[in-house]
């Protein structure tokens, strides 16, 4: 386990002896060897190709029958370790709870006669070299730490099976997190809303429409060849009379042409992407359809309105020095039914925060700082 760096020494070494405490009680059968078997696990210097590699470490004092045992007939209480890993000390940006989801995979392509195995998609150093490996995908839940470090603190995580869906693993996944956050007292009333971080193999507009009633705000990249819609345009008395429009006009980030005048620009000079511009625009949304994900939608498909954020800086820090754009989307705060709380007992009003109603225009790119930040 690792502790926040914030807290000092003496009370990292007591949170990390009571999340000891409290993971051996997570325990049941087999209790002590599996609790020596994840020991080992943490410890090791380097990859375990073998498990009985792991009973010749110093912190597994048993014999590699025990561990056997532990990982054949050993129990974990998978529930109570999820509610322990949200009561720990959480990382925060400012007073701010910031998410991250992603899908990773445990290649093996050895294990061709392994339960639910699937080939999993391996991105290579270039766009030929993505290749195809058997293995197991996993989707992650974790917290972001605020500074330049890859540790996140992992909430919640499973396997995806073979008629699993990722975006519908995801939402509930998502739901489940949240909620525990607000049992265990991580939010509460008052508190800015949750931020999700999340990569463009996610549709952020579908999922900030199924999470709507969660206290949270979801930031997602998008592909280069996005196409969204602007705002309708005011109603206008026509006397040949007809429907009005549920969309504005075309928005295509491959066509600048078709972009508007952003609501806010912004300009920072940093030392590791050089002049980074910022511009947004507000109220966008997708023109969706009646087919794959809103399919069995029985309504009339929603509007869902966002901010798009486009940053574009003069170089990467690595590689040649060219120019780099991003585009992000910001779930907007005033969807319908998006104040609806989401808490164990009661559904309540959570009250409006003092940015309602007005978009959060904020854009770190300050150095140290992923030059998406939104927080």
């Amino acid at each position: 386990m690792s502790v926040l760096p914030q807290i000092d020494g003496r009370e990292a070494l007591a949170e990390l002896s009571r999340f000891r405490t409290a993971f051996y009680g997570c325990l049941s059968a087999r209790a002590d060897a599996f609790f020596e078997v994840t020991d080992a696990l943490l410890c090791t210097d380097g990859p375990t190709r073998t498990p009985v590699e792991l009973s010749l470490l110093a912190e597994h004092q048993r014999g590699y029958g025990s561990l056997y045992g532990a990982l054949n007939h050993g129990r974990l209480d998978t529930v109570a370790l999820r509610d322990l890993l949200v009561s720990l000390s959480m990382p925060r940006f400012g007073n701010r709870i910031v998410l991250a989801v992603e899908v990773y995979s445990w290649l093996c392509s050895d294990a061709a006669c392994s339960p639910e195995w699937l080939f999993c998609h391996v991105h290579g150093r270039s766009r030929k070299a993505a290749q195809i490996i058997p293995g197991w995908p996993y989707s992650f839940v974790v917290a972001l730490a605020p500074g330049r470090t890859s540790w996140t603190q992992v909430l919640d995580v499973g396997r995806l099976g073979p008629a699993d869906d990722a975006a519908d693993v995801t939402v509930g996944q998502l739901r489940a997190v949240v909620q525990r956050l607000i049992a265990a007292g991580q939010w509460q009333r008052g508190d800015r809303d949750v931020l999700v971080v999340m990569d463009a193999g996610y549709d952020v507009m579908r999922l900030a429409w199924v999470l709507r009633d969660l206290p949270g705000e979801l930031v997602g990249r998008l592909r280069s060849d996005r196409v969204l819609r602007l705002p309708k345009l005011p109603r206008v008395y026509d006397p040949e009379g007809g429907r009005l429009p549920r969309h504005g006009k075309e928005f295509s980030l491959a066509r600048p042409e078709s972009w508007p005048d952003p609501a806010v620009v912004t300009v920072n000079d940093t030392a590791r992407y050089g002049k980074a511009e910022a511009r947004a625009w507000d109220r966008l949304h997708p023109r969706l359809q009646q087919r794959s994900a809103w399919i069995d939608h029985d309504n009339e498909l929603p509007v869902i309105e966002g901010t798009l954020i486009r940053l574009n800086v003069d170089h990467l820090p690595r590689g040649p020095r060219r120019s780099a754009g991003l585009a992000v989307v910001l779930s907007d705060r005033r969807q319908p039914g998006r104040r609806q709380a989401v808490e164990q007992g009661a559904g309540q009003e959570l009250p409006q925060s003092a940015t309602d109603g007005q978009p959060d225009w904020r854009v770190n790119l300050e150095p140290g700082r992923w030059p998406s930040g939104l927080w």
